[in-house]
């Protein structure tokens, strides 16, 4: 049985329709409530401008006919333990004179919320990141090494001790493939960062140990992970923080504020 079929079959139960039909009844009722408790609320005051009658259009927010729009809140009530009229702050009220917290009396069920705290809250944090991002674009950019131009090809003998030291590892090691050397299995970048990019969707991170290996080998594994995330940083595709003792790493999000 598919998905749809069984959401049908659970629908068409006759104990369900009914619980439906009476959360439907129960929300109705709600609304009738709310108009008539705020109808109540506001037949008590009129608008300061032009002396009409107000009605509530949203949370902590009422409009007279002639366009004024205010808190009723903030313009009509009063703390009690003060008298003082109240202060609106990001999640609550509070008496001018004393700061204690004050429940509004032009809330019905909902929350006082704060739409431009939030937008601006919200705008300071794109802000960070993007200096972040700057910083570490400046820092790295001062860190880079200046242009290598070979006109021969480097001598074993331009490093004191190598070729000493070349022979030892392959007198004691044998011969050794460059298979061997360099691990079982062509490393693809490419495979890497497709994989990094499905489990990291945008807007979203993932730490460093949570990327599931392509590799048999953990440790040859986890160092072409970091080489594919290195240049993934460079390009701008993701973002690598240190979180504890991982790596958090996160989509690259385009800013598209101006």
């Amino acid at each position: 049985m598919t998905e749809n079929e069984n959401a049908e079959r659970w629908y068409s139960n006759p104990l369900v329709q009914g619980i439906v039909r009476a959360c439907r009844k129960v929300e109705v009722f709600k609304d009738e409530v709310r108009r008539f408790y705020y109808a109540v609320l506001l037949s008590a005051h009129s608008c300061p401008v032009c002396g009409g009658s107000l009605r509530m259009t949203g949370p902590s927010e009422c409009e007279c006919k002639c366009g004024n729009k205010l808190d009723p809140t903030v313009a009509f009530q009063r703390s009690d333990c003060c008298g003082a009229p109240l202060l609106q702050m990001v999640l609550h009220y509070v008496c001018s004179e004393c700061q204690r917290i004050v429940p509004s009396r032009f809330l019905f069920d909902e929350r006082l919320f704060d739409p431009e705290y939030f937008r601006e809250k919200m705008r300071e944090s794109r802000e960070r990141k993007r200096h972040r991002r700057e910083e570490l674009r400046l820092l790295l950019a001062g860190s880079r090494s200046a242009g290598l131009c070979l006109t021969d090809l480097p001598g074993l003998e331009s490093i004191p001790g190598l070729e000493a030291a070349l022979d030892g590892f392959i007198g004691t090691a044998g011969q050794i493939s460059l298979t061997d050397f360099l691990g079982r299995g062509e490393f693809q970048m490419s495979r890497y960062r497709e994989a990094i990019l499905g489990v990291v969707p945008a807007g979203c991170s993932i730490r460093f140990s949570g990327i599931p290996p392509l590799c048999e080998n953990p440790r040859h594994d986890r160092a072409r992970r970091f080489i594919t995330l290195l240049f993934m940083e460079q390009a701008r595709e993701v973002e690598m923080s240190q979180c504890e003792d991982d790596i958090l790493v996160e989509r690259y999000e385009v800013d598209g504020e101006g």
